[in-house]
């Protein structure tokens, strides 16, 4: 049963990258679930307006921290399109959320970028794991993974 939840909340993910690329935006999007299974938020990113922090992790982080206990944190699941970047792996281990679930990998996403000749992240591109190393990680889902990377060559066409 959980693996259907998860692929459910990652094909949100997916819903949530396709907005992000509609509005400007390089594909990825987040849903926070709590143990009981409720969306408590969800966004994507926000980086066309000139801030580059304004990632949907880094978003669920600040949430969480101001609307949520530390156990609830801790017994809840992060779904995103695509594994943390540095940044929001250090802000998920900083305000104790549990779980993270992604569709495609940090791994893969440098490899696409390559592929596309698109520029690379200025942050490296770092397993979660290499950040926080005690939280527990799944992913990539490749059907999901197949989205994203339709949706990043979008992103990448339209740069162009």
């Amino acid at each position: 049963m959980t693996h259907q939840i998860d692929i459910k909340h990652l094909d949100r993910c997916v819903e949530l990258a396709a907005q992000a690329l509609e509005t400007g935006n390089p594909p990825f999007g987040s849903v926070l679930v709590d143990e009981t299974g409720t969306v408590r938020f969800e966004d994507h990113n926000h980086v066309v307006g000139g801030d580059d922090t304004q990632h949907p992790e880094f978003a669920i982080a600040r949430w969480a921290a101001e609307n949520m206990t530390p156990e609830q944190r801790a017994e809840s699941t992060v779904y995103t399109s695509g594994e943390h970047c540095p940044m929001c792996a250090a802000a998920h281990g900083w305000v104790g959320l549990g779980r993270i679930v992604y569709a495609s990998s940090s791994k893969q996403l440098a490899a696409w970028l390559k592929d596309m000749q698109a520029p690379l992240p200025p942050v490296a591109t770092l397993p979660i794991n290499s950040v926080v190393p005690d939280v527990p990680v799944e992913g990539p889902f490749a059907e999901q993974a197949a989205a994203i990377h339709e949706l990043h060559k979008q992103f990448h066409n339209q740069s162009k």
